[in-house]
């Protein structure tokens, strides 16, 4: 009871919080299939039915705008000198600077058998899913070596995202995100709903569903903001998103506030 109560607490200090809706209202956001938000003030849009992927500012001005030929998975904009771009279809690994020209391509063709998903670490190494040796794949892509190479028995049907950290690979599926050691062995697993994508900082891992974002802790997924029939949620380190009804609306993070 107590937990439901911190839920229901929580839920009604984000419906509480500032609300700030912003002028994106021209740019047919029912169309829009990805969101990210960098630090800096910029949203970037994703639209699979062009493979489009469009950088603004927070007035809603075009600041840069990337066309592919095939559909790809960006990971983040945490870093948005530096933005890593997978796609399956092309079993392609490329980076994009701010104003989203390529920087380098990374092919797997040749190397590996086929990459379901790729989680770049940092500006040197990457993960590799590798769906037809089933193993998960530590590939420096700079001096084009392979680190290290662990053995996953599960089915990989189904696997949306991926994000390894402290020697832990997370899976996250449209409705459960499941964690294994390097011994492929399950550390715990999480029921949810919709889930969208995997993201890190710092220490804490959260998962972002299309109504919630949950941050994973050790024994449950916490919820850490919520809200109704919403088309995208997502967040940066200051604020949570949400894409509504052609609207674009921004929350201010703040201090959890419970009831006790």
């Amino acid at each position: 009871m107590l937990k439901v109560c911190k839920i229901l607490t929580l839920l009604l200090f984000c419906t509480l919080s500032a609300q700030n809706k912003l002028p994106f209202e021209h740019l047919k956001l029912a169309d829009v299939n990805d969101f990210f938000a960098d630090d800096y003030g910029n949203v970037y849009l994703y639209k699979n039915d062009n493979f489009s992927f469009t950088k603004y500012d927070s007035l809603g001005n075009q600041k840069a705008k990337l066309m592919l030929t095939l559909p790809f998975r960006i990971q983040s904009v945490q870093n948005p000198l530096t933005i890593a771009s997978f796609s399956e279809n092309a079993q392609e690994l490329k980076f994009f600077d701010q104003n989203l020209s390529e920087i380098q391509t990374i092919n797997f063709r040749q190397k590996f058998g086929f990459v379901k998903i790729a989680y770049v670490e940092d500006l040197q190494q990457t993960w590799l899913l590798d769906e037809s040796t089933k193993r998960l794949i530590q590939y420096n892509y700079r001096d084009q070596r392979v680190i290290n190479s662990v053995s996953f028995d599960i089915n990989f049907e189904g696997i949306m995202d991926l994000l390894v950290f402290e020697k832990q690979a997370y899976f996250l599926y449209d409705n459960r995100v499941v964690i294994y050691n390097f011994k492929s062995e399950k550390i715990a697993e999480f029921n949810l709903f919709n889930g969208r994508k995997l993201r890190r900082e710092n220490e804490q891992i959260f998962v972002v569903s299309k109504n919630d974002i949950q941050k994973i802790e050790k024994s449950a997924l916490k919820t850490i903001f919520a809200t109704e029939n919403s088309q995208i949620v997502d967040k940066n380190s200051a604020s949570y998103f949400v894409i509504k009804e052609n609207n674009l609306y921004l929350y201010p993070i703040k201090k959890e506030v419970e009831i006790k």
